[in-house]
């Protein structure tokens, strides 16, 4: 059966449900109910391309990235599959809306949250020992060497995907909907009855496939080519104990397994710096595969 509706771990359909001028109050709601403390009034997206101080510092190139009217910085990242140090680029990225704060002149350092949040199709399976395990949101912060809060404005949350198994009456607050929403959205042909608000209405009205203009048409379907080869390939490659040295840094068996990775994804179309993602790999050494 054709599916109605986009899949949203799809980079084009994450950024269509999110991340478009017209999608601020399906963000807005979203970030409000993954921080139930916080009150997101408005949303100014910003360049989701941001530089380094100097010109040979690397860049970071983010999915969503956007700023509250009180000036807190929200970071939203979609990771369709484990790669090295993929915790190491998080707080990587992170740098960067904390380094524009910077202002000219006499300053006081005075800085404004930053959030990363990260939508994870992948879960960790590197939990501590004292870890619950099965956990679907993780929340991160700064802390001291008694388990107390240092720096209260710098936050992780990674929301592991797989490990979100309730049905629909099981669901319980704002955030077990959007999390229904995002896991099934593929798998619906009608809209389920839990979701009977202005908000998800218009959610399922911007992720209907028969919807789009022809170029987002080829669009999509060119970014669920990739996401399901590229989904194909490292899931073989974990299968096959390819993977066994994801996240353990690049002894030289992690080295061989993320190049036999990435010359998979490349002989099927994807594009270097989606195959450096996924794998560590620099778009260099992935061009002389």
């Amino acid at each position: 059966m054709q599916a109605k509706y986009v899949n949203p771990f799809t980079d084009f359909g994450f950024k269509k449900i999110f991340g478009e001028e017209a999608s601020k109050p399906l963000l807005m709601d979203f970030l409000n109910a993954l921080l139930p403390k916080k009150h997101i009034t408005d949303l100014h997206f910003k360049n989701v391309e941001q530089l380094g101080n100097a010109e040979q510092d690397r860049k970071a190139v983010y999915d969503i990235y956007c700023e509250s009217a009180s000036g807190e910085k929200f970071i939203v990242e979609l990771q369709k599959a484990k790669q090295n140090y993929f915790k190491e680029r998080t707080v990587y990225y992170s740098t960067f809306p904390i380094q524009e704060q910077a202002e000219k002149g006499v300053w006081n350092y005075k800085l404004q949250a930053v959030y990363c949040i990260g939508v994870l199709d992948f879960t960790f399976d590197d939990y501590a020992p004292s870890d619950p395990k099965g956990e679907v949101v993780h929340t991160i912060k700064l802390k001291n060497q008694h388990g107390n809060t240092f720096y209260e404005k710098l936050t992780y949350i990674y929301l592991e995907m797989p490990n979100f198994t309730l049905q629909e009456s099981e669901l319980l607050t704002r955030l077990d909907k959007w999390l229904y929403f995002v896991k099934n959205l593929e798998d619906f042909q009608t809209i389920p009855q839990i979701f009977n608000d202005a908000i998800f209405t218009e959610a399922f009205e911007k992720a209907e496939i028969a919807r789009f203009q022809k170029q987002e048409w080829n669009e999509y379907i060119q970014n669920l080519k990739v996401y399901r080869d590229m989904k194909n390939v490292v899931d073989t490659a974990f299968d096959e104990g390819f993977g066994e040295g994801f996240d353990k840094g690049f002894d030289k068996g992690a080295k061989k397994r993320s190049m036999e990775i990435a010359q998979s994804l490349k002989q099927s179309g994807v594009a270097p710096e989606v195959i450096a993602q996924t794998t560590g790999l620099s778009v260099v050494e992935i061009a002389q595969l």
